[in-house]
């Protein structure tokens, strides 16, 4: 026996040291050889099961393998590529510890798991750096995690898929991950939309349609899904924006002294002719200035990303804000009523015809420039005029707005307020230049009294000049389109040649 064991030596040695030769090819990466070992010691088992020594050796190799196994799906679950991706599946498959479904799930799994570690690390400080990055990430590492589970997995040809089971359809696994992937996009997109993003929404916008083109090519082209997440946005953009206008226009009639009021037309300021200039009378009475600016700021950010089907809601929204100061006139006028002598109920008059006779009409204008009725006809397939005459223009109800301060308003011979909107695309395409309001800068009377004035005749306040300064925005018609561009002051200087 022991004569035996000696000349066996090599061979028991060989069998006994099997563990450890596994352990070290599995540590070191040898996956080829670790496959062939564990395949030896499987074919030891079937010839020599009863032998305790070859159980423990079976053991210890088996251990080895599930720590092989632990390393294959942990390389997924990383930065590969495909051909690291295709050895490792084929790893797996010859170690035949998962069914072909249960395969393509570990698959998905791993490369999820990497995958929304990406996204995890996306800083949230800002919320447009981190939307814009998580576009930039979806796009690139989705696409990549499609193309390699269609290389290593064939769904298409039904004779080359391997699923034994009918009820398990493979194809339809793979479409509801995709889903789901996609769905938590436009669900992070959508919070994101939901805080301040700096004005930018059409950026983010061309970056998502770009996204979803280029998903096109894989068959989940996704940008019909887009045009509802981006119209909401819109909408509560504006909302948001005039809601912080009537929260400034109710300060400012609080502290608001009818006596102030500063001279607006003079040869300090450069008067500019056009339907879309703001009305420079509205300087007279600033907080009715600061609100149209704010109005128009907030016109501003919504060109950028304009979609005709938020009309309606922009202008329901524009009224119902013009509602909340007509709310905010009366409480100055219940408050301050017993107290007005003749020149300040005679200014109290003449503000509410200012806000009446030259604001209101004044934003029609600037929501009809941005939303051309010749657009709603083109796309209801009416003409202007049977538009007008349906209702179905964009424009806020300048009758309804005033019935609650009507009996505040002058007498006048005509009592029935014209709405003052110029529907002719002419005019619109005509008018090259535009203004901003040039506000009295300062919190209390004193900032107002301070302001620069120049003495002049005034003229009607539904005919005034228009008055320009470098720091403020602007609005200008384009010809093509209708639409409202808004410049700044420099930019216009260097639009008409000065330099």
């Amino acid at each position: 026996m022991n004569n035996l064991t000696l000349q066996r030596h090599t061979q028991l040695l060989e069998i006994l040291e099997m563990p450890q030769l596994m352990d070290t090819c599995v540590r070191n990466g040898y996956y080829e050889e670790a496959l062939e070992l564990a395949a030896h010691v499987k074919r030891l088992e079937k010839k020599h099961s009863n032998v305790p020594i070859i159980k423990t050796i079976v053991g210890e190799v088996r251990n080895s393998a599930q720590l092989m196994l632990n390393q294959l799906i942990q390389q997924l679950r990383g930065n590969v590529q495909l051909p690291a991706c295709l050895r490792v599946i084929g790893y797996l498959r010859r170690m035949d510890v998962f069914t072909e479904v249960e395969l393509r799930i570990k698959f998905l799994q791993a490369r999820d798991t990497w995958f929304q570690s990406i996204l995890d690390a996306i800083p949230t400080d800002d919320y447009y750096v981190h939307i814009t990055k998580t576009i930039e990430a979806s796009r690139v590492h989705l696409f990549d995690i499609i193309t390699q589970y269609r290389a290593i997995f064939s769904d298409d040809d039904p004779l080359i898929s391997t699923s034994k089971d009918d009820s398990v359809n493979e194809s339809a696994l793979f479409h509801g991950w995709v889903t789901h992937k996609i769905s938590q996009f436009l669900t992070t997109l959508e919070t994101d939309l939901q805080y301040e993003v700096g004005g930018r929404l059409d950026s983010i916008l061309g970056q998502c349609m770009y996204f979803g083109l280029s998903f096109s090519r894989v068959g989940a082209d996704f940008r019909g899904l887009l045009a509802p997440i981006f119209q909401r946005a819109t909408v509560c953009g504006f909302q948001k924006a005039l809601q912080e206008a009537n929260h400034r226009f109710e300060l400012d009639m609080r502290t608001y002294n009818l006596m102030t009021q500063t001279t607006t037309v003079g040869s300090s300021y450069t008067a500019q002719s056009g339907p879309l200039n703001p009305p420079s009378i509205l300087l007279d009475y600033y907080p009715l200035a600061v609100y149209c600016n704010q109005v128009l700021s907030a016109f501003n950010d919504l060109r950028l990303c304009a979609p005709i089907s938020v009309a309606c809601d922009i202008a329901q929204s524009l009224q119902a804000s013009l509602l909340q100061v007509n709310r905010i006139i009366l409480a100055f006028h219940r408050a301050e009523e017993t107290t007005f002598n003749k020149g300040e109920q005679e200014k109290f008059s003449k503000f509410c015809d200012v806000y009446s006779q030259t604001l209101l009409p004044y934003l029609n204008k600037c929501l009809q420039a941005l939303f051309p009725p010749q657009q709603l006809a083109q796309i209801t397939g009416l003409t202007v005029n049977e538009l007008t005459k349906s209702g179905n223009e964009v424009t806020i109800d300048i009758q309804e707005v005033l019935k609650p301060i009507k009996h505040l308003l002058p007498q006048r011979e005509d009592t029935t307020i014209q709405i003052q909107t110029d529907q002719s695309a002419s005019v619109l395409q005509t008018a090259d230049q535009s203004a901003s309001l040039t506000l009295p800068t300062g919190s209390d009377e004193s900032a107002v009294n301070q302001s620069e004035s120049v003495t002049s005749t005034e003229k009607d306040g539904e005919n005034s000049d228009a008055v320009k300064t470098e720091s403020e925005s602007n609005i200008e018609p384009t010809a093509d389109e209708g639409k409202v561009k808004f410049m700044t002051g420099n930019e216009l200087e260097e639009d008409s040649g000065i330099s």
